[in-house]
């Protein structure tokens, strides 16, 4: 198991950027495969962004390709969510969550681990 702690959410206007960071704890973060996913109110937790233990493959939701950069630092323990050119639709809540495989990364009920979230708005 994986303790997760996702933080740097906040009030941005439209254009705006923000970097969110998921500290995990646990030996075996280094070798997990971490997601972000995202809630809007009245809506499901949907995916975002994920990228595998080495850093060699990452994924990317339509919405976000060439806005969102997802990376991690793992002498840091810490998956990292860049986020550029933000719009008021990118408002939500934030998770990360980790597993130990990449099949079928944008499927939430196969994340074994979650952090708590952080608040992003995008409103001018």
């Amino acid at each position: 198991q994986v303790q997760l702690v996702d933080s740097g959410g906040g009030l941005v206007q439209p254009g705006g950027s923000l970097r969110l960071s998921c500290a995990g704890s646990g030996r075996t973060f280094s070798s997990a495969f971490v997601g972000w996913f995202r809630q809007a109110p009245g809506k499901g937790r949907e995916f975002v962004a994920a990228i595998t233990w080495d850093s060699r493959n990452r994924f990317y939701t339509n919405s976000v390709k060439g806005r969102f950069t997802i990376s991690r630092d793992n002498a840091k323990n810490t998956v990292y969510l860049q986020m550029d050119s933000l719009e008021p639709e990118d408002t939500a809540v934030y998770y990360c969550a980790a597993k130990y495989s990449m099949t079928a990364y944008e499927r939430r009920d196969l994340y074994n681990d979650w952090g708590r979230g952080t608040q992003v708005t995008v409103s001018s």
